[in-house]
């Protein structure tokens, strides 16, 4: 049965007042498995409309009110498990497990936005006038646009509203074409049930052709005063510029080269597995998922040999599955994108060591090159699908030159059993996130997290993601008469 969905606007959902609708495909079978509202520029506007209504009371909502929701809508997320992985597997070709552990840690984003509703906020300063009382407020900014992406629906579409409903925001959300309900209406609907008041959480869904103006119309209403974008690092750089034009303020979190780097010390057993997790889960669709696996000289005989051995027994296919690891990308255009890219390699010179060929619809197996050069576009490109390059480095100079040559710098992993060894790689390795002993993919609601360079700006998490979306201000409190000159 295909679902129908419509817009979610002050706590309703309508049609778009065009009447259209678009379609939601399954990535593994092709088939429609939704239709959504396309939502037009009047839709767009209709629902900042709702949410800029609502944001005085909102804001003005006792903090502890605010925190009962959030932390009712965990529960109810984390209960609604099932219903969640089968929305993540027609939607967006998850497997039963990536769509547990979305369900676990959206619960916990959620969590953690909560008890950074009711913690201190602000700074009592020293003031220079005596007899003054200085205060350093933080205080929430109005309506904020979010744009939720598919790759991750349940955590990154809650991590597109948590932080700023929690700082006294409301929030329209531009959900992703490829997942607008996992990533966009469900995550509403948890927070509506949680009792959410009306307005304060919109959604719209558009077709993909109507993308870029249903963005563009969103940014650049003047009640909208900041944009939290989660995407690629292409399409990040167009909203950057949008928000920048209008003079608005915009968390970015974008795309990864991610590096895991095995130091000569690693256990190799331990290196094979957690390299092997960094790239290959979730079809390697993950900002953070382990592009290149740099391996010392020492070891990279080795290592190659097991990991490679260990990638060509990981299953693709069938997301419904329980044994497979690598399922469908979000489409067969996307699986082609990724052999392409690996085409491209191979003509320039790369050596597949296991995988490539052609893709069977939208599954891709899980690939393994070495010998990239430098012209071939996989050697600076995303893979953002289950293929990583393998490269071997003889010395620290020479593992951090390489994890750099990149522009982006979002995270990074090291395989170390000396964490002397690995803090002092780990401290020159450009990135916003690094892991030591561990792979590159790791993510927990309390710590800042996002990236540097072409990686975006800006980090979600704990306090980190209230003062995102929150302002200062200086508030002086005279407890005496001043004296003026004049």
């Amino acid at each position: 049965m295909v679902v129908n969905r419509e817009l979610l606007i002050d706590g309703k959902d309508v049609p778009a007042l065009s009447g259209r609708t678009a379609e939601d495909l399954n990535p593994f079978t092709g088939e429609v498995y939704a239709t959504v509202a396309a939502a037009g520029p009047r839709d767009v506007t209709r629902a900042v409309d709702a949410a800029d209504a609502a944001f005085a009371r909102w804001a003005a909502l006792a903090p502890f009110d605010r925190r009962a929701i959030f932390l009712k809508a965990a529960d109810l997320l984390d209960d609604r498990r099932e219903r969640a992985a089968g929305l993540m597997a027609g939607e967006a070709g998850a497997t039963r497990p990536w769509a547990y552990f979305n369900v676990a840690l959206a619960a916990n984003i959620l969590r953690e936005s909560a008890a950074a509703i009711t913690a201190p906020r602000g700074e009592v300063l020293s003031a220079q006038q005596e007899g003054t009382l200085g205060l350093a407020i933080r205080e929430p900014l109005g309506v904020v646009a979010a744009f939720a992406p598919w790759n991750a629906p349940l955590i990154l579409g809650v991590r597109a509203v948590a932080a700023p409903l929690a700082a006294g925001n409301t929030v329209v959300v531009k959900a992703s074409e490829d997942a607008p309900i996992a990533c966009g209406l469900f995550v509403a609907d948890v927070l509506r049930e949680a009792g959410l008041p009306d307005g304060v959480l919109n959604v719209v869904t558009n077709a993909r052709e109507d993308a870029a103006e249903t963005a563009e119309v969103l940014i650049s209403d003047s009640r909208v005063r900041a944009v939290n974008f989660t995407g690629s690092t292409d399409v990040g750089r167009i909203v950057a510029a949008r928000a920048a034009a209008h003079l608005k303020p915009a968390v970015l979190e974008l795309g990864g080269k991610n590096a895991v780097i095995v130091l000569a010390d690693a256990d190799l057993d331990h290196a094979v597995d957690a390299a092997a997790f960094s790239v290959f889960l979730n079809s390697g669709q993950i900002c953070m998922s382990g592009d290149r696996v740099l391996v010392h000289d020492s070891l990279a005989a080795e290592f190659t040999r097991r990991f490679t051995a260990k990638a060509a027994t990981l299953r693709a296919g069938d997301p419904g599955d329980p044994h497979t690891v690598v399922g469908p990308l979000i489409s067969a255009s996307a699986a082609e994108r990724v052999a392409a890219l690996v085409e491209d390699a191979v003509a320039r010179g790369a050596t597949v060591l296991t995988g490539g060929g052609r893709p069977e619809g939208a599954v891709h197996p899980a690939t393994v090159l070495t010998g990239v050069p430098k012209d071939a576009e996989l050697h600076y490109a995303e893979a953002f699908g289950p293929v990583c390059v393998l490269d071997t480095f003889a010395d620290d100079d020479t593992a951090v030159a390489l994890a750099n040559d990149t522009e982006n710098g979002l995270t990074c992993g090291i395989i170390t059993e000396n964490a002397t060894h690995g803090l002092a790689v780990a401290r020159r390795v450009r990135t916003g996130i690094v892991h030591i002993n561990d792979q590159s993919v790791a993510d927990e609601p309390h710590a800042p997290f996002g990236g540097v360079k072409a990686s975006g700006h800006g980090r979600f998490g704990g306090r980190w993601g209230i003062e995102a979306f929150s302002s200062t201000r200086w508030v002086t409190i005279a407890t005496q008469r001043a004296h003026y000159p004049f």
